[in-house]
């Protein structure tokens, strides 16, 4: 379906409304771009719009078709409610200014925590998830000094880069866009950092409370975290992964790709290799980045057409339910098997220290010592000179 440009829309200021965009924007196969069509449509009137829903759907070949019904949309606004969280409607005050120049800008997203973090200059980091030792801590060290420079850090709350961020850009300001509801912790072993930034940053999502992440979700979440931001920063990206989307992303969207640079014969480095041939910025630290964006970057101004009075936002009531937890995927545990696994994910190329690899692993050193003997002597590890570890060419 053709992309249609979010129209200059009066957001929602009563429950009734709130509804009614929630019941249009919800209702079976109305996306993104045939939510605005509608609207534009009906000068605005999501009631008018729901109305006509039935009809455009026969036309389609839909029969006996039926909208999302009030019942349903106040359900999620309860689950919502219940979870701590907010809703926020494109055109309001307190709707990320920075979304609302993108074509297909999500018409409400679900929030937990500071929505002023919005406000700032912000950049995306994103990286791989199965980060080496050096990505982590490249990626660590620029989002604080990012952080201590000003900025707020967006990002996607997944395993690897992103978790690293995060956490390191919590004193300053972070912002999480997950792929599924708000109050659903995905990964799990990010359940700890999940609560962290809903006390003391921002959660997003444009998915329903309770909604958990599937494959398909993840690449609209990518749009998100890179029009947030005035420029995307790609620490360790495969070839064909999930970051290079996110790249993409912020190109179409006109904002700025930095990327960092690493070893020629490490896959995980392969895609940043890639964005550096095909133009992206070559950023080494702060610096680089700060030389690229200038000091504070270049937030964008929030458009006149869409300002309005900030609703009213209802309170939770009752007691605030815990974040649900998706089930895990198959983790690292301590086994032989998954240590020796976790030394070969955190070791590359470019070798580093063992000391180093030890502090990554949170491991007794004579457990990981027996396991880096046997992965020398097949061959696998390769000892050099200064206490130094990497994987062998």
């Amino acid at each position: 379906m053709e992309i249609v440009s979010s129209p200059p829309l009066a957001p929602p200021t009563s429950e009734g409304t709130r509804l009614a965009w929630l019941r249009l924007l919800r209702s079976h196969r109305v996306g993104t771009a045939t939510f605005y069509r509608l609207m534009n449509e009906h000068a605005g009137d999501a009631e008018a719009a729901l109305a006509a829903l039935p009809q455009v759907a026969a036309a389609a070949g839909m029969s006996r078709y039926t909208p999302f019904s009030r019942e349903q949309a106040e359900q999620e606004l309860e689950a919502g409610y219940r979870a701590g969280a907010r809703p926020l409607f494109i055109g309001a005050q307190d709707f990320p200014a920075a979304l609302m120049d993108l074509t297909d800008a999500p018409p409400m997203l679900w929030a937990i925590g500071d929505s002023r973090l919005a406000e700032r200059p912000t950049l995306a980091m994103v990286g791989a998830r199965n980060a080496s030792s050096l990505g982590r801590r490249a990626a660590a060290s620029l989002a604080r000094g990012l952080g201590d420079a000003g900025f707020v850090i967006v990002s996607g709350l997944a395993r690897g880069i992103d978790g690293v961020v995060h956490k390191s850009a919590l004193e300053t300001g972070t912002i999480a866009v997950v792929a599924g509801g708000v109050d659903v912790i995905y990964p799990r072993e990010n359940a700890e950092l999940t609560a962290q930034i809903a006390e003391r940053g921002m959660i997003l999502s444009e998915m329903p409370p309770g909604m958990r992440p599937q494959a398909r979700h993840f690449p609209r979440r990518n749009r998100i975290v890179s029009g947030l931001a005035s420029a995307v920063i790609v620490v360790e990206a495969a070839a064909r992964s999930g970051s290079l989307i996110t790249a993409r992303d912020a190109l179409d969207q006109g904002r700025d790709v930095l990327a960092m640079p690493g070893h020629p014969l490490d896959a995980r480095a392969a895609g940043c290799n890639m964005l550096i041939r095909d133009g992206a910025t070559l950023i080494r630290g702060v610096e680089d980045v700060l030389e690229a964006t200038g000091p504070l970057g270049s937030p964008l101004p929030r458009q006149s057409s869409h300002r309005s009075a900030r609703s009213p936002i209802r309170k939770p009531a009752g007691k605030v339910s815990p974040p649900r937890t998706e089930p895990a995927q198959p983790t690292i545990g301590s086994s032989p098997g998954s240590i020796r696994t976790r030394i070969l994910s955190l070791l590359g190329p470019a070798p580093i220290a063992e000391d180093q690899l030890l502090r990554d692993l949170s491991l007794p050193n004579q457990v990981v010592a027996g396991e880096l003997l046997e992965l020398e002597m097949e061959g696998q590890v390769e000892r050099q000179p200064g206490g130094l570890l990497a994987l062998s060419a």
